[in-house]
C-alpha cells in the first residue's frame, strides 16, 4: 500500500498549462471516480484550485504513474508530464500538511486554501472515494493547519489572491479609486474577496456582474455597489476602468471579437483586465487591441513575493510542526519503519513578473 501525491502548481506550470487539467467544482466528484476506477486507486482525493491541481491517493501499485493519471484529466490529450511532481510516503504527507496550512500557497500563510482542501476532501468522502488512510491523513492535515495558525503568526497579514488582484489595481491607479469604475465579474469566493478589499480601499463605484443576478445583488449590497446581469456585461464594461474576472466558466467569456465593439464605444480610454480565473476567462488575443492591458493570475506573483518577507521568520516553527505530525501519521500506517521527524527543506518561492 502506497500513499502519494501527483500534481502541478503555480511553481511548476504556467496558467496556460494548469487550466488544461483544471477541474470545475461540479465535475470534481465525477473526475475523482474516474481516477479511482481507471487509475486502479484504492482511495483518492482530487484537489483543483486556481494555483494547483493535485491527486492524493492510496494505491497497491509499485510506483504511482502520475503522468498516466493526469491524462485522464487533461483536455485535448495535453501532456503535462514535464510539469508534474510526485511525492510518496512521509514526503507526500508533509506536502499535504504544507499545502493545507498555506505554506505552499502563492500567498504565504493564506487561509483560503484550507477551505478548498476541506471541500475537496468532503466531496471525495461523500462519493465514497476515501478510506482509513486518506480519512486519517486529511483530518490530521486540518488539525495541523489549525495548530500552525494558533501557535505561529504565519497567517498574520496574509491575503488572498483576490486581495492581491486589488493591490495590482491600486498600483495601476496610484492607490486612488475615487474616480474609477471597477467591475468584478463573478460573485464566487474570489470575487467576494475582491469586493471586500475594494471596499476597504475606498472604491466608490463597483459593478458586480454574475450569471445569477441574485448573487450579484447580494454582494453589491454589502458595499453599496451596483449589480448587473451577465447579459449586460459588455454594455456595462463600456464605463469600466478596470475589470477583475473570476468566474467558474469552462471556457473564455471575453476575447478580441467580443471586446472590440466595447472599445469602439470607450473613446480610446484604456481598459485594464485582471483575470484570476483558472481556466482563464479572458483570451490572450485581447492584448492585440489598442489600449487594452491584460494581467493573469501568474502576473500577481511579484506582488506576492514582496508581501511574503514579513512572514518568513515563522517558517521554522511551522516546519517543525509539520515534520512532527507527518512522522506520527506515517508511523501509524508503517509501524515497522517509522520516519524520524526531520525538518523538510521547504522552498520559499520567489517569482518574477513576466509581462503578457
Amino acid at each position: 500500500m502506497k500513499f502519494f501525491v501527483a500534481g502541478l502548481s503555480y511553481k511548476t506550470a504556467a496558467v496556460d498549462v494548469r487550466e488544461k487539467v483544471a477541474v470545475t467544482p461540479a465535475r470534481v466528484r465525477c473526475s475523482g471516480c474516474r481516477l479511482k476506477i481507471t487509475g486502479g486507486l484504492r482511495e483518492v482525493v482530487l484537489v483543483s484550485t486556481c494555483n494547483r491541481v493535485e491527486i492524493y491517493a492510496v494505491t497497491d501499485a509499485a510506483f504511482p504513474n502520475g503522468p498516466e493519471l493526469f491524462r485522464l484529466l487533461a483536455k485535448d490529450g495535453t501532456d503535462v508530464s514535464e510539469q508534474l511532481y510526485v511525492k510518496e510516503g512521509a514526503e507526500a504527507i508533509q506536502h499535504l500538511f504544507s499545502v493545507t496550512s498555506g505554506l505552499d500557497s502563492m500567498v504565504l500563510g493564506e487561509t483560503e486554501i484550507t477551505g478548498q482542501i476541506k471541500q475537496a476532501y468532503l466531496a471525495a468522502q461523500e462519493s465514497k472515494l476515501t478510506g482509513k488512510v486518506l480519512n486519517r491523513v486529511f483530518q490530521t492535515a486540518f488539525q495541523v493547519a489549525k495548530e500552525i495558525r494558533t501557535e505561529t503568526s504565519i497567517g498574520r497579514g496574509a491575503t488572498s489572491v483576490g486581495s492581491v488582484a486589488v493591490e495590482l489595481a491600486e498600483r495601476i491607479f496610484d492607490k486612488d479609486f475615487s474616480t474609477r469604475t471597477v467591475m468584478i465579474v463573478g460573485a464566487g469566493k474570489m470575487g467576494e474577496a475582491c469586493v471586500r478589499h475594494l471596499a476597504k480601499k475606498g472604491a466608490k463605484d463597483v459593478v458586480v456582474v454574475n450569471r445569477s443576478l441574485e448573487k450579484a445583488e447580494a454582494l453589491a449590497t454589502e458595499i453599496g455597489g451596483r449589480p448587473v446581469a451577465f447579459t449586460q456585461l459588455f454594455s456595462a464594461m463600456e464605463q469600466a476602468d478596470i475589470v477583475v474576472s473570476s468566474t467558474g466558466a469552462r471556457r473564455v467569456i471575453l476575447d478580441r471579437a467580443s471586446l472590440a465593439p466595447v472599445l469602439a464605444a470607450r473613446g480610446g480610454r484604456p481598459l485594464f483586465l485582471i483575470d484570476i480565473a483558472v481556466p482563464r476567462d479572458i483570451a490572450d488575443d485581447v492584448q492585440t487591441l489598442d489600449n487594452v492591458y491584460l494581467y493573469n493570475i501568474d502576473h500577481l506573483q511579484s506582488i506576492v513575493a514582496e508581501n511574503v518577507k514579513g512572514r518568513e521568520q515563522e517558517l521554522d516553527r511551522c516546519r517543525e510542526i509539520i515534520a512532527e505530525r507527518a512522522a506520527e501519521v506515517f508511523a501509524r500506517f508503517n509501524p515497522v519503519r517509522p520516519v524520524a521527524p526531520a525538518v523538510p527543506a521547504f522552498e520559499i518561492y520567489q517569482p518574477t513578473l513576466s509581462h503578457a
